[in-house]
């Protein structure tokens, strides 16, 4: 048997309660019969994440984040769900054939490990949950476990019969067709855990789940491959598609309403050499509505986006890459503008989220519905503001042309690096420079950059190559992630924005009409006060909201 070790002889060692303190909680144990853990605990002479964080840094474990790590198949079915109930672990993982990595609620509790190492025949290695995480979600992740099995044994002949699939999943109950339930928690975690994508693909021996959090990828489910047709074949069945035809990409789309919220699901389909992969996206009608104050804009910033929402006139062209914000953004500054005098039109491709008091019209090039067809329409139909989703050729770009200089104010989106070449984008599709200059009110390049966990975040002095990188003092102060129950052991928790925001004025416009480069308008803009994506980002690391890595990653000087 391991040797005992004693939870309050390493607390007291560790410094985080006394022996006086400790003395009083080993009393009120044997008074209540409470674990030494809980007394503490309910004492608030120290909390669950703290009393976690302390006997990782102790007893050098890592701490384990069942919402963020998803256990082995293999891994479950060494240990029942009741037995790991009786102990309060959870298996996460079979190492090198002869290993289980085992999160404990209590790493000290050496008796239980014992019964692990019989049941199993295996050696350990020791890993700690909190306990409230891991009795909230032990059952859910042994009923995703069951789901894939009983799916699949159902489907395992029937894999590549669509017939078969399709009586299968014509079933009323969920019991009677395991796959909805495993269609159903995929996409149910993943809203929980504000998932923005899901992917399901499949592999030469196995298919997998991966969810992206704050931009991350992160695996979430392994299972066997011959269970994929059967689950896309749900999923397409759900979102409207076709699935006989496995050989050409589809699209297609969910409403849903889950945990309360209107959910809406994008799904696009892929043929790959192993199957066909399915990509979900997730839009969340509350997490779109956060308005201009949640953006996380600067003060500075702030007053700028206020002068673009009063302008009667002009284009407004939001930029950045596939997934930085741009969408929410403009929803954002629609929200701010729409008010009972004001008509409002939006042409998107698609709609992502609705907004009460806006006409919004989707665009669909099947019936003729493009982006510039619809202009043409939005236009007759007397309009205030006018949002386009993204201005992706000539045709739209002169249309949002014509209505700027005919007294509308015109927001869209464009795939820039930064805010400068939004109007050399503009010109290259064909657009006279004049006219660029003449109509262009504003150009805002942004980008997401995660949020340090307030709870983790551990304060330290910035090296001096990166202070002379990002233009700091020396000995500058900074924190960095750390990891911990809260945020899942990622360091990080959400994301804000940042911004680089180019109002136009005459000295900028005759630049642009006169051929001068990003660079020269890039400069020009700095000298007359544009704060760079890079200086946003240094505003944030000085704030404490981020971590310099994440703005080294996603700016440049």
């Amino acid at each position: 048997m391991a040797k005992t070790l004693r939870l309050g002889d390493t607390l007291v060692a560790s410094g985080v309660i006394t022996e006086e303190q400790l003395q009083k909680a080993l009393n009120e144990q044997k008074r209540t019969g409470m674990k030494l853990g809980e007394v503490l605990i309910q004492s608030k002479l120290i909390t669950e994440s703290k009393l976690i964080e302390t006997l990782a840094t102790q007893l050098k474990l890592q701490i384990y984040s069942l919402s963020r790590y998803r256990p082995m198949p293999e891994a479950l079915r060494m240990i029942s769900q009741n037995v790991a109930k009786r102990l309060n672990v959870v298996p996460l993982a079979v190492e090198n054939d002869n290993t289980l990595l085992v999160a404990m609620a209590d790493p000290l509790d050496v008796l239980a490990q014992d019964e692990l190492r019989m049941i199993t025949g295996m050696d350990l290695r020791i890993g700690i949950v909190a306990p409230a995480e891991l009795e909230s979600n032990l059952e859910r992740l042994y009923n995703i476990q069951e789901s894939l099995v009983g799916a699949s044994l159902e489907f395992m002949d029937d894999s590549d019969s669509d017939l078969g699939l399709m009586q299968a999943m014509g079933t009323s109950s969920p019991d009677d067709a395991p796959v909805i339930q495993l269609a159903n928690n995929i996409i149910e975690q993943a809203v929980r855990e504000n998932c923005s994508d899901i992917h399901i693909e499949p592999f030469e021996k196995s298919s997998r789940v991966r969810y992206r959090v704050d931009g991350q990828l992160f695996n979430a489910l392994d299972f066997q491959r011959t269970l994929h047709p059967a689950l896309i074949s749900r999923l397409k069945i759900m979102s409207g598609m076709d699935i006989s035809e496995k050989r050409k990409p589809q699209d297609g789309r969910i409403l849903i309403k889950i945990l309360g919220r209107r959910v809406d699901l994008r799904v696009s389909s892929l043929p790959t050499v192993y199957g066909e992969k399915i990509v979900i996206r997730i839009l969340d009608q509350e997490k779109a509505m956060v308005g201009l104050k949640k953006l996380g804009l600067a003060d500075d910033d702030k007053q700028k986006i206020d002068y673009i929402c009063e302008a009667p006139n002009g284009i407004v062209l939001v930029t950045g890459p596939t997934g930085s914000g741009k969408s929410t953004t403009l929803y954002s500054i629609l929200e701010q503008i729409n008010k009972p005098e004001v008509n409002i039109i939006t042409v998107e491709d698609p709609v992502e989220y609705t907004m009460h008091g806006i006409g919004q019209v989707q665009v669909n090039e099947r019936a003729g519905l493009t982006f510039d067809a619809t202009m043409r329409s939005i236009l007759r139909q007397d309009p205030d503001k006018i949002m386009v989703g993204e201005i992706r050729d000539e045709p739209t770009a002169q249309l949002a042309i014509r209505a700027a200089l005919t007294g509308h104010l015109v927001l869209s989106t464009l795939h820039t690096n930064d805010a400068p070449s939004a109007s050399i984008r503009l010109i290259d599709m064909g657009i006279a420079p004049f006219l660029v200059a003449s109509s262009l009110l504003a150009s805002i390049a942004q980008r997401l950059v995660r949020n340090l966990c307030p709870s983790c975040k551990e304060e330290y002095v910035i090296p001096d190559p990166v202070c002379a990188t990002l233009g700091l003092p020396q000995g500058t102060l900074g924190f960095k992630p750390v990891g911990c129950n809260e945020c899942r052991g990622l360091g990080y928790r959400g994301r804000s924005a940042i911004f680089e925001i180019m109002l136009l004025n005459e000295s900028l416009r005759e630049l642009i009409v006169n051929g001068a480069s990003s660079d020269v308008l890039r400069r020009e803009a700095i000298r007359l006060g544009m704060k760079t994506l890079r200086e946003a980002g240094v505003e944030k690391i000085a704030a404490g909201i981020t971590s310099v890595e994440d703005v080294l990653t996603i700016t440049y000087s």
